[in-house]
């Protein structure tokens, strides 16, 4: 499956970030420009080829969910423009979890829009302190530090006029993952979208994770919580994983339907599930593996 090929891909970028900054550049389609489009009435994409940004317009403003690269302010700048939204309409800004690629252009589009930005209590040291906590995460990678206006809960909704975006409280990943869901307008029908954080371990240290002791158990809820969930289609931080970018592309080109996929979510959620556990029993192996050379050397 498409999807399971670029998960293995996703884990062996994380490999090489732990292994050292010789190896730790980012993919050049995470900075590469591509033209905004729209999803649903009142939903667009405003991100670049390899990194997703979405750009949700009320009749009283904006909300931009997640901002990429730091590197990336001006392109996703452009990009709302282009859309036919002024800077100064995007009133507030939300982001996924609490890593540089999603994160590092925030703290820019937060000063440039006047917008208020709203976080989960969990990813709010990272944010503010512009880094991710070394042991928690395994991009430790520094970004300019984001003020958070506001901590959102779980199940909190932020409505900005008719728009009604609710927020899903889903950790793993990081300590303050979080999901969010809203209803759009799509051709004339009302459609149940999420946009789910990330929800593969990524380098994260599952055994002995002194900076995160809660991780396994906080996955395990999180796979169960997304479980219980319905989309009618699915927009993820990396376009990749839902073919954002090629569904827009069959958009612009006259099929209405190109986002709806009712069955993307559970199949996420179940190869991500059986991902993480066959992680964890390899994490659990290893440690009594090096238990025993140390007994055997003592």
């Amino acid at each position: 499956m498409r999807y399971h090929k670029l998960v293995r891909g996703w884990l062996a970028l994380a490999a090489m970030v732990a292994a050292g900054p010789v190896l730790a550049a980012d993919p050049p389609e995470w900075s590469t420009p591509t033209e905004p489009f729209r999803i649903a009435d009142n939903l667009y994409y405003v991100g670049t080829k390899g990194l997703s940004a979405y750009l949700i317009v009320s009749r009283d403003g904006a909300i931009l969910l997640d901002g990429t690269l730091e590197q990336n302010a001006a392109l996703i700048e452009r990009s709302i423009r282009r859309v036919g939204v002024p800077l100064n309409r995007v009133k507030l800004i939300v982001s996924n979890h609490a890593h540089n690629d999603h994160v590092g252009a925030i703290a820019r589009i937060k000063r440039d829009t006047g917008a208020r930005f709203l976080a989960s209590a969990g990813d709010r040291w990272a944010l503010e302190h512009g880094t991710g906590q070394s042991d928690v995460t395994y991009r430790p990678t520094r970004y300019p530090a984001i003020q958070v206006d506001r901590v959102i809960g779980d199940g909190e909704v932020v409505r900005l006029g008719e728009v009604a975006l609710t927020a899903h409280l889903t950790p793993g990943h990081t300590p303050g993952c979080t999901s969010w869901s809203m209803v759009a307008r799509d051709g004339g029908k009302l459609r149940r979208v999420l946009f789910p954080c990330s929800i593969t371990v990524a380098g994260n240290k599952l055994i002995g994770n002194r900076g995160y002791p809660g991780i396994v158990g906080d996955f395990r809820r999180t796979f169960a919580k997304l479980a219980t969930m319905r989309a009618d289609i699915v927009l993820p931080g990396h376009p990749e994983f839902a073919d954002v970018i090629a569904r827009g592309a069959r958009r612009r080109a006259g099929r209405v339907d190109a986002f709806v996929d009712p069955g993307l979510l559970p199949r996420m959620v179940a190869e991500q599930r059986a991902a993480f556990e066959a992680e964890l029993a390899a994490a659990r192996r290893k440690v009594k593996r090096d238990a025993v050379r140390r007994n055997r050397s003592s």
